[in-house]
């Protein structure tokens, strides 16, 4: 089976998706990530006293890196521009994400919620330009993807972070994907790539937040109990 994760900046297949990634790798699945921009518009930058362009080169950089610790059969990194998604035409973006998923032929498409996890412009605006162009084929009578899926997050506690997330009602979730303890460590190493990032990864609490199970919306399809792999039932 080919998945294809589309997510607009680096560290968006780190926090919180990684440990699925990898046990879908470890499963044999192949994994592929489409990252819509560098990630140059970060605060990090002022701290470090460099450019947008040399942030963006940076941040590229260390996604090289979680690309060999996830096992990713295949990375893109495109230059559209960070936090700025929202001022764009839509169809644009569609546009290179529609090219990248006819390249990948993928089985499966993910990206995030409709609410985005952590509710930031850039999330809702993959949120929607990724489902059009999953339903554009589909009208189109193209045979891929064959399910459009949405990394979420679900805790029935608050959490500890800097940072406000959103979680799915337990209801929607379709899918839970097990992780083992080699599947998160590799989400811990992935997270370590992120050298000029650790500030916001300890700030966010990601690496207690994220557990050894991560949940997964499927769009149009409803299943209880969950599934237990995003590959389950696709031709049912």
């Amino acid at each position: 089976m080919k998945i294809l994760y589309v997510f607009p900046h680096p560290d968006d297949e780190s926090f919180g998706p990684a440990p699925a990634i990898a046990a879908q790798r470890r499963k044999g699945h192949e994994v592929y990530l489409f990252t819509l921009t560098k990630g140059e518009a970060t605060k990090q930058r002022f701290r470090l006293g460099i450019t947008k362009k040399e942030m963006g080169e940076i941040r590229y950089k260390e996604m090289q890196c979680v690309e060999k610790v996830l096992d990713l059969n295949g990375m893109t990194v495109f230059d559209l521009p960070d936090s700025g998604l929202k001022e764009m035409d839509p169809a644009d973006i569609e546009e290179v994400i529609r090219k990248q998923v006819q390249k990948i032929k993928p089985d499966v498409l993910v990206t995030y919620a409709v609410h985005g996890i952590s509710g930031f412009d850039d999330h809702l605006v993959s949120h929607a330009v990724v489902k059009s162009v999953y339903c554009d084929l589909k009208r189109e009578g193209f045979d891929y993807p064959k399910r459009l899926a949405f990394f979420t997050h679900y805790s029935e506690d608050v959490g500890e972070g800097k940072f406000n997330l959103t979680s799915s009602k337990q209801g929607d979730i379709d899918c839970w994907i097990e992780a083992n303890e080699e599947d998160y460590q590799k989400f811990l190493s992935a997270l370590d790539c992120y050298e000029t990032y650790q500030k916001v990864i300890e700030d966010s609490n990601v690496k207690e937040e994220v557990g050894y199970r991560v949940p997964f919306e499927i769009f149009q399809e409803d299943f209880d109990p969950p599934l237990t792999d995003l590959g389950d039932h696709l031709d049912a």
